[in-house]
């Protein structure tokens, strides 16, 4: 059975397999991953009204390609009170926000409770909002920095109003390119161990891939295929979202971009290779909105959301700072011929805009 056949006969691929996908032309992978798209969701372009909330930039842990740390290149630190990220939170639900994605730095500064006593604060406050926030690093960071177990980090998220983790820390599984990327953060090991963990507990969480580095197509069917396999046991990813490396302001010195035509392929093949995760996001603020809403043909059923404010990718270049208005949102994915869903969190329709 040739390798288009096993696809369109649902057969499972192979690491050999995934490689030999990408040597497929551009548009054939592309039939491929709409046919699967189309058949799990129709016409539909989901996101959500969201607001992103970075709380600080001080960092204990060097990644090289980080522009946002400012232990790194960055000399502008800051770190918020509760008291300024909950005027924040307040003024995203004022307009419109059903998320707070709220991600930071890892600063040994501040404990435990600058952590915690957050999210416990905006759910006093505003107790129907959706937090989305911990990524498995910051949960290892905790973890390494206050001598808690991961089980107990989990714990004290549930119990402060987290509602679910984002995918953020991944970056690529290979343990040799971990190394020169990140050396010191959580293992790819570690990262997976702690979303099997808040799987466990009944709750739902994102993964990624930041690829167009130094990683190789191998490395990166190698991650996509260890999130299958996870899956398979847990059934707690909900979206998987292939994070475009952002170029500007960092150590990692890469000279050989992807094109726009290999970001479309990892997309496509993405949606491939992931049966058993139901969505594919194409995030607009590492990719930029018109290549995310290619994306959607290419296999991507998901923008992220209207975002409001964004300062991790941004730092490194991406257009993302200041999000983006509902209304421009919304025309921008019905003139791309899809029809606007905006979701919750875990993916219920709140509405269609027809």
């Amino acid at each position: 059975m040739s390798l288009i056949e096993k696809i369109k006969n649902k057969k499972r691929l192979t690491q050999e397999e995934g490689e030999a996908l990408y040597e497929l032309d551009l548009f054939t992978l592309g039939e491929l991953a709409d046919t699967i798209r189309r058949e799990k969701f129709g016409n539909k372009s989901y996101f959500n009204i969201n607001r992103h909330i970075n709380p600080t930039n001080v960092c204990a842990d060097i990644c090289k390609f980080c522009a946002y740390s400012a232990s790194r290149k960055n000399p502008n630190q800051y770190t918020m009170s509760h008291d300024e990220i909950l005027d924040i939170a307040k003024n995203a639900i004022d307009n419109g926000a059903k998320e707070l994605h709220i991600v930071s730095a890892h600063n040994p500064n501040d404990g435990v409770e600058w952590y915690m006593g957050a999210f416990r604060k905006i759910k006093e406050h505003f107790p129907t909002i959706h937090i989305k926030s911990m990524t498995a690093a910051e949960v290892d960071f905790l973890h390494r920095q206050y001598g808690l177990n991961y089980d107990e980090v989990l714990d004290m998220m549930i119990d402060s109003g987290v509602d679910s983790m984002p995918g953020g820390g991944a970056e690529i599984f290979d343990e040799k390119v971990r190394e020169y990327l990140c050396k010191g953060k959580v293992t790819s090991y570690q990262w997976l161990e702690i979303h099997k963990k808040w799987h466990q507990r009944g709750k739902q969480s994102n993964a990624t891939m930041l690829f167009g580095h130094v990683e190789s197509r191998a490395n990166r069917i190698d991650h996509i295929l260890r999130l299958r396999d996870l899956q398979d046991i847990t059934g707690g990813f909900n979206a998987f979202i292939p994070l475009v490396y952002q170029r500007e302001n960092n150590f990692l010195k890469v000279t050989d971009f992807p094109t726009g035509q290999e970001i479309l392929k990892t997309y496509a093949i993405s949606r491939i290779l992931l049966d058993n995760i139901p969505h594919i996001k194409a995030y607009w603020a590492t990719s930029t909105i018109n290549l995310a809403l290619i994306a959607q043909e290419f296999g991507a059923d998901d923008l992220d959301g209207t975002i409001q404010k964004e300062s991790i990718q941004s730092a490194a270049g991406a257009n993302s700072s200041n999000g983006m208005k509902l209304d421009e949102f919304v025309s921008m994915i019905k003139n791309a011929g899809f029809t606007p869903v905006q979701r919750d969190s875990l993916y219920n329709e709140l509405e269609v805009y027809s």
